[in-house]
């Protein structure tokens, strides 16, 4: 779900919060567990969460691989501000420095979330990656995230989110440009049908010089169903579908699976993953293996008493005989 806006347009990259750990971190906070809590209906549906967090569970328990090494230190000036600073060598990314600063406001909706949020990262090229988030109310989010490279803006998105009792509705608009008459227009909907069983769809429009025909729409549809620790969450439309499973096996052990499938160039990729938490020793391990015949973990330990948290990351390609390998340490 979202290829569309994901293959036109990609969104900026949200730089990692100085608390979120090690590993980049690019998704969004999932807030629809929090939100759920004070949106429920007499009887029993509630608020399903937005499409763009459909896969979340799946997505979450693969590896965040990454090459080279990684060096980051935060430190909180206060308990609304924070900055970091990272440290970066590889040969694939982009290497060198990054500040980075996070601002969270005062207003509570929920008793877990405070907004507004602000945060971002530049390095000494003046290269720029921006969020504002805002809750207006105990429905409404609003979302604007930016990206500024050689002093030009390669990407601006902006999100708004409405929730209600037992549905989302989400839209959002990317890299507007009125004078050119292009930009890409993406409308989600998702509602509860029962306790279990939740379902919407996406409507993606795309207008610019560049597109064939001057403009393309694509409607797709998703759902998702969850059986106490499984879930399962797909979306379908004409370009291919999506389809992932989640399982939570055991307080230490998760899994996942998913399958993609690309109608336009008739290629097909299934992948599995697991994750595996042992909390008496700090220590997550997060594995994968795909139909491409790619191999990929990641090892976090926290070295406690000390606040460092050390990762290791390896990836091996057979069928383009490639072995990355990248380390990271976490400070703060």
């Amino acid at each position: 779900m979202g290829n569309v806006l994901a293959a036109s347009v990609p969104p900026p990259p949200s730089p990692p919060p100085p608390t979120s750990g090690l590993l980049p971190n690019l998704e969004k906070p999932d807030s629809s567990e929090t939100l759920n809590s004070s949106s429920r209906l007499s009887d029993g549906l509630k608020n399903p969460g937005t499409i763009e967090d459909l896969h979340k569970k799946c997505k979450d328990v693969f590896p965040a691989n990454f090459e080279g090494a990684k060096l980051m230190f935060n430190k909180g000036l206060s308990n609304h501000f924070q900055i970091s600073h990272t440290i970066s060598m590889s040969s694939i990314a982009q290497s060198g420095y990054r500040f980075g600063a996070t601002y969270v406001g005062t207003q509570q909706p929920v008793p877990s979330e405070a907004y507004p949020v602000l945060l971002g990262d530049i390095d000494p090229s003046g290269n720029l990656n921006a969020n504002i988030i805002h809750q207006f109310g105990e429905r409404l989010r609003g979302k604007l995230a930016t990206q500024v490279q050689k002093s030009k803006f390669t990407a601006v998105q902006m999100t708004t989110d409405y929730r209600g009792d037992a549905y989302t509705v989400s839209l959002t608009l990317g890299n507007p440009d009125i004078l050119n008459g292009s930009g890409v227009f993406v409308m989600h909907y998702l509602q509860s049908i029962t306790p279990s069983v939740a379902l919407g769809g996406e409507l993606a429009y795309q207008r610019g010089p560049a597109v064939p025909g001057g403009q393309v729409a694509v409607l797709s549809a998703a759902g998702r169903y969850t059986n106490g620790d499984s879930t399962i969450s797909g979306s379908l439309g004409l370009s291919g579908c999506h389809l992932c499973f989640h399982q939570k096996a055991s307080q230490q052990l998760q899994v996942g699976v998913e399958l993609e499938i690309n109608c336009r160039i008739q290629e097909s990729t299934g992948a599995i993953a697991y994750q595996i938490d042992l909390p008496k020793a700090d220590l997550i391990f997060r594995g994968s293996v795909d139909t491409n015949w790619t191999v990929g973990a990641v090892l976090e330990k926290k070295l406690q008493p000390l606040p460092f948290t050390f990762a290791l990351s390896g990836m091996i390609n057979h069928s383009k005989p490639q072995f990355r390998l990248g380390c990271g340490l976490i400070i703060g």
